[in-house]
């Protein structure tokens, strides 16, 4: 492997102006189309609560949606390195990322065909999610692989924290559509039919409306890579090659190795604030369903605003520092919430934490950029998706082991999300910021 991308992408294959980071980030901005609208808070609880209701198994509607999303993270796992490393080698990473982010349009559209009048629908609809977890990550190694070619050293952290952002501006302005147009009351202000969950069809339509148009901008501005001059190979040699290049990382740069593991346990820890924030806010604090979409929305406008501001600082003060100071906070203000109660405390310290979550997401992906070989991204990113699955499962066993343990409802769960991230701070550590290695200006 060779030396970070970031300075050495070629110029045919580089486009730094506004324009251009504009229609990248406008592929995040698009994404919480599937996100936020279908995964998180809408299309997800219309499928386990009123399409889940027909059905009639010893496992819960919420249960299967568990079992299918660990199916799809097992495929992302095993398969996200290899896509990137091919379409590295190919000369394909926008091509690549058109045709997964294409598919997962379609799928998004197909969910309007998901009525809520029959047992067979459960399935379905629970199949085309699950696919369309999987595609649209495909898609988002690629995407990601794209920062080393919209930014440069001195702003590579500026870019990834607006991409950031936009993700989380484009949930807050979908949720509110979604919510006040085809929700709120009987069909929302449009006054749709609720019957066979019309309503709710009709934001999946929107939803991948929203992502169809948002994805194209960017297919059109930022230019296709070249050919890496490597020579293709089948599935079994790309997975050889794999095991070759990472076994050869390990040679020649352990710190982006030590940072693909500390990351894995943060990110996860990361994902778990959003993952259980609605529930804990339900069950431990008092917040009721209106509510809880209300905070979902002011929890986006939080992250959308510390990834900005934390992208700003990340170029100054290198990534680490942002990455470290974020999660020991998360963790102080997780801990915190043990110990309080009502909607108030949820509130105050629910949005620390949403705060706090978007600048280390945003840092940790400027920091692999930084340090990403020329040629390899897309494979590096891919290892990024690939490590991040492989502990997904620490957070949840976490949570529910704590709240056995402690036996006051949901309240410990709270700290096995904040041990997560101390864990991961920690680990992270004596790993080298990248920034540092840069030469002086």
């Amino acid at each position: 492997m060779t030396s970070p991308a970031i300075d050495n992408v070629p110029d045919s294959a580089k486009r730094t102006d506004k324009l251009t980071v504009f229609s990248w980030a406008m592929w995040d901005w698009g994404s919480a189309a599937f996100n936020a609208v279908l995964v998180t808070f809408i299309f997800s609880v219309y499928l386990t609560d009123s399409v889940g209701a027909q059905i009639d198994t010893a496992r819960t509607p919420a249960q299967w949606l568990s079992l299918s999303m660990t199916i799809a993270g097992l495929v992302i796992f095993a398969v996200t390195p290899i896509m990137g490393q091919r379409s590295d080698t190919r000369g394909t990473r926008r091509r690549s990322l058109a045709t997964w982010s294409f598919l997962t349009f379609l799928l998004m559209a197909a969910l309007f065909f998901i009525r809520n009048d029959a047992p067979e629908y459960f399935w379905i609809g629970l199949t085309v999610l699950a696919i369309g977890t999987i595609t649209i990550e495909f898609a988002e190694v690629n995407y990601f692989a794209q920062l080393s070619q919209v930014s440069t050293k001195e702003n590579v952290g500026k870019i990834s924290g607006l991409g950031w952002s936009f993700g989380y501006f484009g949930g807050i302005v979908l949720l509110l559509i979604c919510y006040f147009g085809f929700v709120a009351g009987d069909g929302g202000l449009l006054g749709i039919s609720t019957e066979g969950g019309l309503n709710i069809r009709l934001v999946a339509v929107l939803a991948a409306v929203w992502f169809g148009l948002s994805f194209l901008p960017g297919l059109f501005r930022v230019p296709e890579i070249p050919p890496s001059g490597e020579k293709a190979s089948g599935i079994a040699g790309s997975y050889a090659k794999l095991f070759r290049d990472i076994k050869e990382l390990w040679n020649v740069d352990r710190n982006a190795c030590y940072f693909l593991f500390a990351s894995a346990i943060f990110r996860d820890g990361l994902a778990g604030v959003f993952a259980f924030g609605a529930v804990l806010g339900v069950s431990v604090y008092g917040l009721n369903a209106g509510d809880v979409l209300i905070f979902g929305v002011a929890a986006n406008v939080a992250a959308a605003l510390g990834a900005l501001i934390g992208g700003l600082i990340d170029d100054h003060v290198g990534p680490k520092l942002i990455i470290l100071t974020s999660l020991f906070i998360l963790a102080a203000t997780g801990s915190a919430m043990y110990f309080v109660d009502g909607p108030v405390a949820f509130w105050i310290l629910g949005l620390i934490l949403c705060l706090f979550v978007g600048p280390a997401q945003s840092a940790s992906r400027g920091f692999l950029a930084r340090v990403a070989p020329v040629g390899h991204e897309g494979q590096l990113f891919g290892l990024y998706a690939t490590t991040g699955r492989a502990v997904s499962w620490m957070t949840p066993l976490l949570f529910g082991v704590f709240v056995s343990l402690i036996g006051e409802g949901d309240r410990g769960g709270v700290l096995a999300i904040a041990l997560v991230l101390l864990i991961g701070a920690l680990i992270l550590i004596p790993v080298r910021d990248p920034k540092s290695a840069e030469p002086a200006h």
